[in-house]
């Protein structure tokens, strides 16, 4: 990845940042937190790495996405409207009755989103039926998912790693966002998941443990994805909750809290001036 593309890519995060935190402080509330340290994943996917036509929401052939930390939605909405799905002005529309883009992703109002999620542990199960479709239908298209760490306390999430590694599906992979917080405290407080990697590499899965916040590494961990044959891949991605602004980050008060118009001035101010 050269210089350009990497200072390109770290603009597109910023304006990303910046479009999320107006969305959530216009609404009044949403999940900060969880959003801000998804934003290089996310960027890099719609940005880079998957196969998508804006212009055509529905194409078969498109790679999926899936947000099963629904909650994080803001960001999605953010690329999504960078890439052309709807327009930017209706970001302001967060969480507003009848509006296309509620407080958590749903299929049937959002055009990009690929499927609906809320409820914490189901994005994987449904990822992987979308990678059986296209293993059955032999079709190219690849299917990603992203999980919170908290996410994975939930007993279906193992379920779905076991089926993934049985059907081998290589065509599928899975993305946790590891900032090691979730709303009632830290992972090792609620429920320890370590040793994470090992428990992965265990179901018979490909893993690549990664900064998530880091360019190069998160483009070099979806190329191992991709050339892996056999079994489904996982990026262990270590990011920080709140990553970005100096008073959200690793706070876990901002898990799910709107900034005020002070804060909301003061986050924007820093991410404007962030290297």
């Amino acid at each position: 990845m050269s210089i350009n593309q990497q200072e390109h890519f770290k603009d597109i995060a910023k304006d990303v940042r910046i479009n999320l935190l107006k969305m959530i402080h216009t609404a009044g509330s949403g999940h900060p937190g969880g959003a801000l340290s998804a934003v290089e994943i996310i960027v890099t996917l719609y940005c880079h790495e998957m196969r998508i036509s804006p212009e055509n929401p529905e194409d078969p052939d498109r790679d999926r996405f899936i947000l099963s930390k629904g909650h994080a939605c803001p960001v999605l909405y953010s690329v999504l409207a960078m890439k052309g799905y709807f327009p930017i002005e209706e970001l302001s529309t967060l969480r507003k009755i009848n509006g296309r883009l509620q407080g958590h992703p749903d299929m049937k109002r959002t055009p990009g989103v690929d499927s609906t999620t809320g409820s914490l542990g189901n994005g994987l199960s449904v990822g992987i039926g979308m990678a059986l479709m296209a293993k059955m239908d032999n079709k190219a298209y690849r299917t990603y998912v992203m999980l919170g760490c908290g996410e994975l306390n939930e007993g279906i999430i193992w379920e779905a790693a076991l089926s993934a590694a049985k059907f081998k599906l290589n065509n599928l992979l899975a993305i946790v966002d590891y900032n090691r917080l979730q709303l009632d405290g830290t992972n090792d407080d609620v429920m320890p998941l370590e040793p994470l990697v090992d428990k992965w590499k265990a179901f018979n899965w490909n893993v690549v443990e990664i900064d998530g916040h880091d360019f190069p590494q998160i483009l070099n961990a979806f190329k191992t994805a991709r050339e892996t044959r056999g079994q489904p891949s996982i990026i262990i991605a270590h990011t920080i909750k709140g990553k970005g602004i100096s008073f959200m980050e690793e706070e876990l008060d901002w898990h799910g809290t709107a900034p005020n118009d002070k804060e909301l001035e003061t986050a924007l101010t820093e991410v404007a001036n962030a290297l």
